[in-house]
């Protein structure tokens, strides 16, 4: 009867965590970049030599996982606007300053001369994190490239000061975490792909579809449905029993 419990009890958690990925993908349907994000389940743990049942939390490398479909690109015309073009992914500084990939191009330059994605995270060179001196104009190649022309440069020749770095994940065990960048799993980082594309003076848009996303969200919904009804009946079975073990008075 205990099992039957935790099995449901787990079950309400896992129909939770996918409801609250759902609601976040709808959220996220206008999201430069946006990967859909899919629930991994929490693990469940046998201990007591497999009498007792323990649903061990997920970190948040496990919480979620996306799906790698592409998003729509459109035509911005911006110079700093790029999209990256198959499965390349470009190299950014996460929070912790660990390198993380992101699909999100709308690029700016921070007063600082950083250049930096639109959520705020460090656009990653050959180097290291790239820093544009004072510029007229700033392109970025099909390749990456980036070339400026300097401020005082009366010859507006571009001078190329850095390139994106692009990387695949072909290969890679890779996973999505809630910040929306992608990280090998277990740590470490990718190699550049010196053969990776982008578009200039375009974005990808999220690849959320939100009939699918309605669709998932009343499925899951009744899935946690069941998931009660079976603790509703595991309860009323450990009452039965239990009124049947009584002596009468």
């Amino acid at each position: 009867m205990d099992k039957l419990v935790y099995t449901a009890a787990t079950a309400l958690r896992a129909h939770m965590s996918s409801q609250a990925a759902i609601a976040n993908n709808m959220a996220n349907v206008s999201t430069t970049g946006f990967r859909a994000d899919r629930v991994v389940f929490d693990r469940i743990e046998l201990k007591g030599g497999g009498t007792q049942i323990e649903a061990r939390a997920p970190t948040s490398e496990e919480v979620t996982d996306a799906d790698r479909s592409p998003g729509v690109i459109s035509r911005t015309g911006r110079a700093l606007d790029v999209a990256m073009a198959g499965d390349s992914w470009m190299a950014v500084q996460a929070s912790d300053g660990s390198e993380a990939y992101t699909r999100r191009g709308d690029l700016t330059i921070a007063p600082s001369g950083v250049l930096q994605t639109g959520d705020g995270f460090l656009v990653m060179g050959q180097s290291g994190p790239i820093t544009l001196p004072p510029a007229n104009s700033v392109t970025i190649g099909g390749d990456g490239t980036i070339s400026i022309v300097a401020q005082g440069d009366a010859t507006g020749t571009p001078q190329i000061v850095d390139r994106l770095k692009l990387a695949s994940t072909k290969g890679t065990d890779t996973v999505k975490g809630l910040d929306n960048l992608l990280r090998v799993r277990g740590g470490g980082t990718l190699p550049a792909d010196l053969d990776a594309k982008v578009e200039g003076g375009a974005l990808e848009g999220s690849n959320v579809n939100m009939t699918q996303a309605l669709i998932d969200m009343i499925e899951n919904q009744r899935a946690y449905e069941v998931s009660a009804n079976m603790m509703k009946s595991a309860k009323d079975m450990d009452e039965s029993g239990a009124s049947l073990m009584r002596l009468p008075s």
